[in-house]
This record gives structure tokens, C-alpha cells and sequence, in this order.
């Protein structure tokens, strides 16, 4: 361990450390969908928007994940942005074992095939261009084919292990 100055006691880097630090940062929430032999879907706070030209988005995914499977030969995947209403639809698809999409989760098929899930934020559906393995997840890239971005209301956040929303 080493002091800096103003800074506390810097740690080696370590998967604790990790988490540790992404507990202090507020991530959007989103749940990713794709369509196999069933539906599969997990929630991801590691969704980010790569490029507007094309429209770009990447998110990771753990290749130990349920969802890891069907994810992996996907053409294409749903990315859902959920409401501050929706952390308990956030829980559901971030357990392990639950049936993410039998009631109360509303949802139908979208363009491609692809599961959506109803009243949320805002939802793309995206072609996957490339998947790069990043440690025990994967990364993945993929591009904005169809979307709706109408839903009311304000963003759920991931904070200190758990789903919170916004304040004023």
C-alpha cells in the first residue's frame, strides 16, 4: 500500500477494489434482451453509447451470465432503458433462476424478432457488429436498426449496490 498525498492509501488493483469503486458510481440501468429457443434478458449498467454515425452502443456481459449463451450467436439484441417505476422489472432480470418474462413483465416481439419490453424509457433494437472478450465478460458492440425513445419519466440509476432515481 502506498499514501498519496491528499488521496488516502492507494490499493492494489483487485476485483474488491473494483467493485468497490464502481459502487460510487451511478451507472443508468438498461436490460438487455435477445431471442433464443426462449427469450433471455439481464440487467447491465455498463451500457454506453459509442458513436452517433453510425448509431453505436456497447454493453458487457458476463460469459458466465443465463443469457451469455444466446447472446453469443444473437444477430440481434434488445437494449431497454428503464424508468425510476421500473426497479423491481430491473431486480427480476438482474436474479438468477427467475422467469424474467413471465407476468408481471409486459412484453412482445419487435423488429428482428427481437423481445420488447413494454413502458420503458426507451428501447433500440441493434444488429451486433463485433463481441470482444474483455476478462471473464465480453464486450458488446452493436448498431442501432430501430428504436423508440417516448416513454415518460425519469431514469433508474444503479448506486451503492442498489437501484435508486434521481433527485432534483
Amino acid at each position: 500500500m502506498t499514501a498519496v498525498a491528499g488521496l488516502g492509501t492507494a490499493q492494489l488493483a483487485s476485483p474488491d477494489l473494483l467493485r468497490s469503486v464502481f459502487r460510487r458510481h451511478a451507472a443508468g440501468v438498461a436490460v438487455i434482451t435477445a431471442q433464443g429457443e426462449r427469450p433471455v434478458g439481464f440487467t447491465a449498467t455498463s451500457l454506453n453509447s459509442v458513436a452517433a454515425e453510425p448509431p453505436l452502443v456497447s454493453f458487457g456481459i458476463g460469459t458466465a451470465s443465463s443469457s451469455w449463451p444466446v447472446v453469443s450467436r444473437a444477430e440481434h439484441i434488445g437494449v431497454h432503458v428503464l424508468g425510476e417505476h421500473q426497479g423491481e422489472l430491473a431486480a427480476t432480470f438482474a436474479r438468477s433462476g427467475a422467469d424474467r418474462f413471465a407476468p408481471p413483465t409486459g412484453w412482445g416481439i419487435g423488429p428482428e424478432g427481437v423481445p420488447v419490453i413494454d413502458g420503458v424509457l426507451a428501447w433500440l433494437v441493434c444488429r451486433v457488429v463485433a463481441r470482444v472478450p474483455a476478462g471473464d465478460h465480453c464486450i458488446v458492440i452493436a448498431q442501432a436498426v430501430a428504436g423508440d425513445s417516448d416513454g415518460a419519466g425519469r431514469p433508474l440509476v444503479y448506486h451503492q449496490g442498489r437501484f435508486s432515481s434521481l433527485r432534483d
